[in-house]
């Protein structure tokens, strides 16, 4: 048996999400509801979706958590504030109503929306994506968070994951979270800034 440290242990993305996840789950449990909604907002490559993996596979109760990525709602390169709008309208307000959400999947290569899905209000809730944490957003959340991280590590992560796809889209990505960032300024929105290396 070797007695070196794990990669899990030493890895400072690793070491950042895990501390994050044990802050979000406190804030959540604080929250004292049995349907709490959390949502996830950075730029592009901070860690959002991988945070948002581990924040529902650590939750802090036994419910069955619903995880909605904005990836799957954004309708195309040019979406990123229609996408956050369709998020709003089709899955927050109708969780904070009680009422069931249905939104549809956007289809990239049809450049269409396809199947639905429904949202329980019952449940709890976690949707992350680039440009979320608007003022409106922030008031439907119980929890919200800003991924912050450095421009070259999100870039290489983002470009590792996605690769030809994303690089011709990278700037024109960016163009609107920076709009976003300085229309809306979602650190401040945060309940929580969780800073990724």
């Amino acid at each position: 048996m070797s007695s070196a440290p794990s990669r899990s242990n030493t890895d400072p993305i690793d070491v950042a999400l895990g501390a994050a996840v044990v802050a979000l789950a406190d804030r959540v449990a604080a929250v004292g509801a049995s349907n709490p909604v959390v949502v996830l907002d950075g730029r592009s490559g901070a860690g959002k979706s991988s945070l948002a993996r581990r924040l529902v596979a650590g939750w802090p109760s036994r419910d069955r958590v619903q995880l909605v990525a904005l990836d799957d709602v954004y309708p195309g390169w040019d979406g990123l504030a229609d996408g956050v709008a369709y998020a709003r309208e089709s899955i927050l307000r109708p969780h904070a109503r009680g009422l069931i959400g249905v939104w549809e999947r956007w289809d990239w290569e049809a450049d269409a929306r396809a199947e639905a899905h429904a949202v329980d209000p019952s449940l709890p809730l976690v949707v992350e994506g680039s440009g979320l944490l608007t003022p409106e957003v922030a008031a439907l959340a119980d929890v919200s968070v800003w991924v912050e991280a450095p421009g070259a590590s999100r870039k290489a992560r983002a470009l590792g994951r996605d690769g030809d796809t994303y690089r011709p889209h990278w700037d024109r990505w960016a163009h609107q979270e920076d709009h976003h960032i300085a229309v809306h300024d979602p650190v401040a929105l945060a309940s929580l800034v969780v800073r990724v290396p």
